[in-house]
């Protein structure tokens, strides 16, 4: 049994508790109570941990019913009356109506018929007035039963502790429900009531361990009048269903009720423990509200020796369990890798996710046209495990309900005949719950998956970093659609190598490291093929299936906590839209620091002069053909291309990239040396945030974009720079450089104090951003000029025949250029391109594109 709630705000107040710690004064007649039976179930063993209870072996558990099912747990402390959690019965601060809730005793499973089962109805519901939620303290309820319960073997109230009733910490105590055995993971039939021995956890210790982020980077102030329950490394807890249930310990031959089940973070999850409502603070209120009842609850004075102490043990203290699975002695020596092998078939590579489950591709063994009937030869299968001399033998075969048609969902479980014994070689890898987030920039490590040949040389051991969501998202994700933030499960992940591509027959999974423990972050992606993926299908949403299956897997909270600008959402939410050959112009707004301009290229020739260049395909670069050959030379220089670098450094989020040119490509003009070249590089580019292809446009300039002139200050640092610009109107540019234009030449107007940005002798770029968010490319500087730009309008059609992979927008807004022939200049303002008051004339008269 595992803890009810995930609670996402972190709590600072602190709450008053109602005749808190008051020792009250009894009278004759409740002296007289001590003597009535209460704590004394059925003799009966007891197994630790999450299991069926005995049949009245807690006479005094309770099942509250409301609409016909099972809510809450609660515990007898009177003939007519039941203690409960009050949050069970607190809905938008309001308290439900009595009657619409039952109270089932002597229940022991839920399922069938109820015999012996004794049901009454509720006449009354009492809260503390200070009651507001769960996490704000005072969590605790009564219930007044319309007729008293008929005490019997099945049917008894439980001790309650008085205000001066002190329970040491570290002793073992009992929760009990019938609530989930797993997050999000309902009991099963035949529903019979569970019980789990919970040790008690001192204020400090507990403190200490909820004083660390834990699960969506929060903290939690224990308040007064709570009590923590459970163990530092989990797997052991209430959850969701078993509120409001008792928390008992035995003392002198008696059981009395230390807590009520209140709230927690997630279920039985590392150095997570249940949070429960101390009982004994408020006994002065569970009197009062008793009081003149036929029936009052019982309770018993505690032996002085226990009474004296110590309370909290002098060597607890805050010791962060970490997680026991992960862990490998270097990367690439996996001690999870599985293998599974089934006659007449390749080796299945997998990994083990708990001491009887491996977790392999269905692909492997199943049949797409035969879903419907899995193998059922399994006496045949055998599991190789690291450092497991003899092979393991299969015992079932789950496979996903969706694998048949679902990629993403293309997973089996496979269970052993005998669980292994991890502390003799294998260790299971760690999995992610749904609302793990793998931090960019994580660092990640492919792991053998599926079928295919051996493994050979670095591709094995390829070492990468985790792109951001938005970056993943929008490289590879469906256009127009939301990314996900944090905390959500994403749609894909991509790693970002930091080696060069090699062939391999392999396929993989993706292995992500936090803080020295391994997650299996990703599995396979059909559509990355049989090379390095470049997207891997996340892991998180199938920790829930996982754990159900197997009830054992190690789903881990996240280690790594420093979301830092990632985590703050600052992205772009919504992906620009797409090209028939995917995503290109990405560039989030605001940009991260050191996250520039991916397709911007530094062209080396010959090695004597550096030009800008851009990316416009996986493997083109587009450059000012006057920069990368010669006057009258017809030979192809040595050039060499890089991508990703900002000056003398690379991008921190991505790689920087080389290629060498092995052709240069010019279009066709009849008598002219045309302004634009297009590069052919060696090898294609894989797309990614330091090395991404331009957008194209077939009308030249978007309509409503903002543009920029693009290059360097300084061609020796070559730090990028932006400078703000206007474009002209086709007809102004025509009027003020008449005579000396080639067709495609555009003018720009530099934004104020802008017009010394860039140097002119690399050929700087002319970029503008659509509406819609790409980054579409204009034009290249024409040689020894700062305003003119050879554009690509005239070239599309060469563009598209040379590079079959250019990216172009669907066409919008009608054509920069005008027609041929055609003369709209005033006679007296021809050629007064070195004229500003002449341009600022005629930008009264005219107006420009775009500001």
């Amino acid at each position: 049994m595992f803890q009810h709630l995930l609670l996402p705000l972190v709590i600072l107040a602190i709450s008053p508790i109602p005749g808190a710690f008051e020792d009250s004064v009894l009278s004759p007649a409740q002296e007289e109570l001590e003597d009535l039976d209460c704590g004394h179930p059925e003799p009966s063993d007891r197994i630790v941990g999450g299991s069926d209870a005995r049949p009245r072996s807690w006479p005094w558990q309770v099942s509250l019913h409301h609409g016909g099912g099972h809510i809450c747990g609660g515990s007898l402390i009177a003939p007519s009356w039941v203690l409960s959690a009050a949050h069970c019965f607190v809905n938008n601060r309001t308290l439900e109506p009595a009657a619409e809730w039952s109270v089932l005793l002597g229940v022991h499973s839920q399922d069938g018929t109820l015999d012996g089962v004794q049901v009454r109805a509720v006449a009354a519901i009492l809260v503390p007035d200070n009651y507001s939620s769960a996490e704000l303290g005072a969590d605790l309820a009564l219930l007044r039963l319309a007729s008293p319960a008929s005490l019997g073997p099945a049917v008894r109230p439980v001790c309650l502790p008085r205000a001066s009733h002190r329970f040491a910490y570290g002793t073992a105590c009992w929760a009990t429900g019938w609530g989930d055995v797993q997050e999000k993971d309902p009991l099963p039939l035949p529903w019979v009531l569970q019980e789990v021995e919970l040790r008690l956890l001192g204020e400090a210790a507990c403190q200490c361990l909820y004083s660390r982020p834990g699960p969506f980077n929060l903290t939690f102030q224990l308040l007064p009048g709570m009590l923590c329950a459970g163990y530092p490394e989990g797997r052991r807890d209430t959850c969701q269903g078993d509120s409001g249930g008792p928390l008992v310990c035995e003392e002198g031959g008696r059981w009395f009720q230390a807590g009520i089940t209140s709230f927690g973070f997630g279920c039985g999850r590392r150095n997570r423990p249940g949070v429960f409502t101390a009982v004994a603070p408020y006994e002065a209120w569970i009197r009062e509200q008793v009081m003149g009842s036929e029936s009052e609850p019982v309770f018993p004075s505690q032996s002085p020796e226990l009474q004296s102490g110590p309370w909290e043990l002098k060597d607890e203290n805050c010791t962060i369990t970490l997680p026991e699975c992960g862990k490998a002695p270097q990367p690439g020596a996996w001690p999870w890798e599985a293998q599974v092998m089934v006659p007449g078939s390749k080796p299945c590579h997998g990994a083990l996710v708990s001491e009887s489950w491996v977790l392999v591709p269905a692909s492997c063994f199943l049949d797409p046209r035969s879903t419907d009937r899995p193998p059922r030869d399994l006496d045949n299968w055998r599991v190789l495990l690291p450092s497991r001399p003899r092979p393991e033998q299969v015992a079932r075969l789950v496979p996903h309900k969706n694998a048949s048609w679902d990629d993403t969902s293309d997973l089996v479980l496979l269970q052993l005949r005998a669980p292994v014994n991890l502390s003799l070689g294998p260790r299971p890898v760690c999995l992610p719950h749904p609302e793990h987030y793998f931090l960019p920039g994580s660092r990640c490590r492919l792991a053998r998956w599926g079928s295919g040949g051996p493994a050979s040389g670095p591709t094995a051991l390829l070492e990468a970093e985790l792109l951001s969501g938005w970056w993943c998202h929008c490289l590879y994700g469906r256009q127009g659609a939301l990314v996900p933030p944090p905390g959500h499960p994403p749609h894909k992940l991509c790693p970002a190598y930091r080696e060069e591509e090699e062939e391999n027959e392999s396929s993989w999974s993706l292995l992500c490291q936090e803080e020295g423990t391994w997650f299996l972050a990703g599995i396979r992606d059909f559509s990355s093929g049989c090379l390095r993926p470049r997207a891997f299908h996340p892991l998180q949403t199938h920790g829930p299936w996982i754990g159900h299956v197997t009830q054992g897997a190690y789903l881990e909270d996240q280690l790594a906590w420093d979301w830092g600008s990632e985590g703050e959402e600052t992205e772009t939410q919504i992906c620009p839209p797409r090209t028939e050959h995917g995503a290109c112009g990405l560039r989030p707004e605001p940009a991260p620091m050191g996250l520039l301009w991916p397709w911007m290229a530094e062209v080396h020739v010959a090695g004597d002069r550096v030009c800008t260049g851009i990316l416009v395909a996986p493997g083109w670069v587009l450059a000012a053909t006057h920069c990368v050959l010669r006057p009258g030379s017809t030979t192809v220089p040595y050039i060499e291309v890089y991508l990703g670098r900002a000056g003398a450094s690379p991008l921190p989020q991505g790689q920087q990239v080389s290629r060498l040119v092995i052709s240069i490509r010019l279009p066709r003009h009849l008598g002219l040396r045309p302004p634009l070249a297009l590069l052919e590089l060696s090898s294609q580019i894989e797309p990614s945030p330091s090395a991404l292809s331009i957008c194209l446009h077939p009308g030249g300039i978007p309509l409503g974009a903002s543009c920029w002139v693009l290059g360097w200050k300084d061609p020796q640092d070559r730090v990028p720079v932006a400078a703000a610009v206007s474009i002209l109107t086709s007809r102004l540019c025509h009027c003020l450089y008449q005579g000396i234009l080639t067709p495609g030449t555009l003018c720009v107007l530099y934004a104020e104090g802008q017009e010394d940005r860039c140097e002119v002798a690399s050929a700087p770029l002319l970029l503008c951003q659509t509406e819609g968010g790409s980054w579409v490319f204009v034009g290249i500087a024409v040689q020894g000029s700062r305003e003119l730009f050879a554009t690509t309008g005239p070239e599309e059609a060469w563009l598209s025949h040379t590079v079959g992979e250019a990216h172009f927008l669907p066409p919008s807004g009608s054509p920069y250029w005008l027609p041929e022939g055609s003369n709209l200049c005033p006679l007296d303002m021809a050629g007064a391109s070195g004229s500003s008051s002449a341009v600022l004339f005629l930008l009264l008269l005219t107006p420009l594109i775009q500001g």
